[in-house]
Parts: structure tokens; C-alpha cells; sequence
């Protein structure tokens, strides 16, 4: 029987969370018998997890920024990414096969000692216009990709430069790196692979007052995702799965 997939979630709204599992399954064609879900803001990770148990680390998006300063971060903020920053040493000693998603590429980058922050690079609600580099069109998660497409995007912080041993992916004009890979099996995006102009206008009414955007645009930002053709990022879900996935 093949291995499942353990999937971190790390929103606290449960409405974001379930929403956003269920899109993963649905673009990854991922049955939920096949995962092992960890809704991070719940409950921690088991003191006898081995990596060795699952198929690849897929590691949500979330309202956390790693480069806040330790003291502006909630408990539960806290709790959720050095939870999920104790896999990372394994992960990469072991080029375990991980994806993380929005938040999940700050996680990467801290763990690399990149430089994440809010600098400079921090997108909008919207759309990026993504492309694929040099590297991109011959990595494998890539496969079938355009080389240009639009993903959804909305995060305050970025990395500001390339981690050490890290390969650029995908960039986009506001924001260079939106999809990188440490080794080989390590990945992690900017964008959000799983999201799709539903389940962004969901996210839009959850998050419309955690500073992402101002609670008036809201309305503005929901016609903006309606009218969205963004498709393509979604392959990297389904490729990560099947590359992985056994």
C-alpha cells in the first residue's frame, strides 16, 4: 500500500483550514485515506513521527510571518512554526520529499538562514504573473506547466535574495521568488498552488480584517478572483503527488 501524505495545516480559523485540505485533495487527486492530517493550531506532532512513514511533507499556507519579532507573535504563532521549523533539519539533511506553500517557502528560507522579511517583495490579495526560469522548465514538478500563467498570491512578507543552495523556479515581477528547490525534493512556493478564485474569495471574507488588505476592498478583491483564469499552478499539486506518491 502506497505511503500517505502528511499535510500541516497552520490557519486557525477552521472554515480556512477545511477549505483549504479539501482543495489539496482536489487539485493534488489525493483521497483523504492517504493523508495524515495535522491541523498544527490543534494539536503537536507526534513525539514518534518518522518521516520514513509518509510520502512527502505538505505544509499549508498561514496568517504567520516568520520574521516577525518573537514577542509580536501569538502563542498559537509561535507554537505552529517551531513545530513545523523541527521537521526542517531532517527534511533537508534527508532530501525528503516537502512543499510548502506560502508560508511554508518562509519556513524554508528561516531554516536556511535566507532573508525573509518585509523588506521589500510582499504582494496583495491578487494575482502575480508568474514564469517559469531556465531551471524551472527542466524540473520535473513543473512538467505540463505554461511558461507563463497567473497564481493567487497575498502575503506581507518575502525572501528578499535566493537561500544558499537553493534553485529559482518561477519568479514574477512583484515578487522574484515564487518558487524555489533545495537538493531535489525540496520545494516550496510563494504562491498557493491549491487556490482557486472560490476558494480565495473564502480566505478574502475570513482574513478581510488581518491587515492583508483594507476591510473596504473586500468586495473589490472577491470580483477580482471571480474573474481570475488561474489554473495552471495547480499541476505542481497534482505532480508533487504523483512524483511522490508512489
Amino acid at each position: 500500500m502506497s505511503k500517505p501524505f502528511l499535510i500541516l495545516q497552520l490557519r486557525p480559523e477552521t472554515e480556512a483550514a477545511d477549505d483549504e485540505f479539501a482543495a489539496i485533495l482536489r487539485k493534488g487527486g489525493l483521497e483523504g485515506e492517504r493523508t495524515h492530517r495535522i491541523r498544527l493550531d490543534q494539536e503537536v506532532l507526534p513525539p514518534d513521527l518518522n518521516l520514513a512513514d509518509y510520502a512527502g511533507v505538505i505544509v499549508g499556507g498561514g496568517p504567520g510571518c516568520v520574521s516577525d519579532a518573537p514577542e509580536d507573535k501569538s502563542p498559537i504563532e509561535a507554537r505552529i512554526e517551531a513545530q513545523v521549523m523541527s521537521l526542517m533539519p531532517q527534511i533537508t539533511a534527508e532530501d525528503f520529499p516537502y512543499l510548502g506553500c506560502c508560508y511554508g517557502i518562509g519556513i524554508l528560507g528561516k531554516h536556511l538562514n535566507g532573508d525573509v522579511s518585509k523588506a521589500a517583495y510582499g504582494e496583495p490579495v491578487g494575482t502575480a504573473d508568474c514564469t517559469l526560469t531556465d531551471a524551472g522548465r527542466d524540473d520535473p514538478l513543473l512538467a505540463g506547466l505554461p511558461q507563463a500563467f497567473q497564481a493567487f498570491v497575498g502575503h506581507k512578507e518575502a525572501l528578499q535574495a535566493l537561500p544558499p543552495g537553493c534553485v529559482h523556479l518561477i519568479s514574477a515581477p512583484s515578487c522574484p521568488f515564487q518558487m524555489i528547490r533545495f537538493g531535489e525534493h525540496v520545494y516550496a512556493t510563494q504562491f498557493h498552488p491549491e487556490a482557486d478564485g472560490a476558494g480565495f474569495e473564502t480566505r478574502i471574507n475570513i482574513y478581510r480584517h488581518k491587515g492583508y488588505f483594507p476591510p473596504e476592498a473586500a468586495q473589490d478583491l472577491i470580483a477580482m478572483c471571480r474573474a481570475a483564469d488561474v489554473h495552471a499552478p495547480e499541476r505542481i499539486l497534482r505532480n508533487f503527488i504523483t512524483r511522490y506518491g508512489g
